[in-house]
């Protein structure tokens, strides 16, 4: 699985408005994440383990617009976010956020790559 493209961020100066849009334009469903200005985003099934049961679907989040956040992300999933943070800087990447907990589920860190769009990495489980 690694590689893939498996979650998205949109960032917003104003998540109450922004949940509102996306929620009556698209019909997605949003969950806010307890202590943090994140909402987990749902645009399509999910199942028990909450993966997307439509092979190629993705949910995303929406997070208050800040650093490194200030346009559209993708993220990237990786078996091993050490490694991978360690090839961006080989290949012309900056880390602009290093690796993180993401409560139980998982780590995260965020890189610009040479061309300045910033992406986001996900390694699942706890380090």
């Amino acid at each position: 699985m690694s590689g893939k493209v498996v979650h998205f961020e949109l960032p917003a100066d104003n998540l109450t408005r922004v949940e509102a849009f996306y929620g009556k334009v698209f019909g997605w469903t949003m969950r806010a994440v307890p202590g943090m200005e994140y909402t987990l985003v749902g645009t399509t099934p999910t199942g028990e383990d909450g993966v997307p049961t439509e092979p190629g679907a993705i949910n995303g989040g929406l997070v208050r617009r800040q650093s490194p956040v200030h346009a559209p992300v993708v993220v990237i999933h990786v078996g091993d976010i050490d490694a991978a943070l360690r090839l961006v800087e080989a290949h012309g990447g900056q880390v602009v956020r290093g690796k993180f907990q993401v409560g139980t589920v998982g780590l995260a860190a965020y890189f610009r790559d040479p061309e300045g769009n910033t992406i986001g990495l996900w390694q699942e489980g706890v380090s």
